[in-house]
């Protein structure tokens, strides 16, 4: 089983030496088929057979509910986290304002992940991100703040010094051939991304690869010095989540990433497997900055799906469609 700490040793030797077999433990998890699908490792897929779905799409007001029905189309948090594994969470925390201004993750999201995490047997559930503002206000107005102080399960890890971060190589990335990413990774067994869904002035949107960034040292060089959209499609190929669920109960559909802006209630999570996937399906459930986008519309996404993070389509049989009541 390839830890996330085995990754980050791995990325001395290139990423090539891994293909692009999923990072963690996804490796063993999944295979590729043929057909450009991923099953179960050591199981062929048969007429009729029923698989886990790579992709979950659910409508519903109770957040909790819709979370719990994404995870579990996918095969329920049983098939990402073990017993005994240090789970962390990569929310969105990093501007003071309230979930309904759609550019943090919703609390109520975060919540029900560690519940499931916890009732999965993980020893330990962290979440951590960096805050691009005064970090006590974005806790407490996000509701992380509140969150932790609720649920003795979960803790929060604020990043931001550079001794918090080591500097890893990445050879077959383009923008970057090393990055200092954040030490807490090598503590953990299981990555679980979980961005919200919002408009980004430099990217067009910030969704589960941006959100990655929270978890680099040196941003400023991405938005100087790199070319962003390209530097967002080499992390996503450097570190990638097991699973990612998108937030897109109260979507910013402009004037992001901070806000405020143009707020649309949603009422949508996504999950899946694949990170560029679930990107690419998020630009689907509305229109970004009054546009209908598609994935070639957003570099960063096709040129990640270039790259070999992942995939911009899953097969209609591997997609779970469920409206709540």
């Amino acid at each position: 089983m390839m830890k996330r700490r085995h990754f980050l040793q791995a990325g001395v030797l290139g990423a090539s030496a891994l293909g692009l077999a999923s990072m963690f433990r996804l490796d063993s998890m999944f295979a590729a088929s043929p057909a450009g699908s991923v099953l179960p490792a050591g199981t062929t897929q048969s007429a009729g057979a029923a698989l886990p779905a790579q992709l979950s799409i659910v409508e519903g007001t109770d957040i909790a509910a819709a979370v719990r029905t994404a995870v579990q189309a996918l095969g329920g948090m049983d098939a990402f986290v073990s017993p005994g594994d240090v789970v962390l969470l990569k929310p969105n925390m990093s501007f003071p304002n309230p979930p309904e201004w759609g550019s943090t993750t919703h609390p109520d999201v975060i919540r029900e992940v560690v519940r499931l995490c916890a009732e999965a047997g993980a020893r330990r559930i962290i979440a951590t991100d960096f805050p691009m503002r005064r970090s006590t206000a974005c806790l407490e107005r996000s509701g992380m703040t509140a969150l932790t102080g609720e649920m003795p399960d979960l803790s929060f890890v604020e990043l931001g010094e550079e001794q918090q971060f080591e500097v890893i190589a990445s050879p077959d990335t383009v923008e970057f051939k090393e990055i200092a990413v954040a030490k807490i990774l090598q503590r953990a067994d299981v990555l679980i991304n979980l961005p919200t869904a919002k408009h980004h002035g430099g990217t067009t949107v910030s969704f589960g690869m941006k959100n990655l960034m929270g978890l680099i040292y040196d941003r400023r060089i991405f938005h100087g010095t790199y070319d962003l959209s390209s530097a967002v499609a080499d992390l996503a190929f450097t570190i990638r989540p097991q699973l990612t669920i998108m937030d897109a109960v109260h979507a910013l559909l402009d004037s992001g990433p901070q806000g405020p802006g143009t707020v649309q209630t949603l009422n949508y999570i996504l999950a899946g497997i694949d990170p560029v996937a679930v990107d690419a399906a998020t630009l689907d459930i509305a229109q970004w900055a009054g546009r209908t986008l598609n994935p070639s519309d957003v570099r960063h996404i096709a040129l990640a799906a270039e790259r070999g993070a992942g995939s911009l389509q899953i097969a209609e049989h591997l997609i779970s469609r469920n409206t709540l009541g």
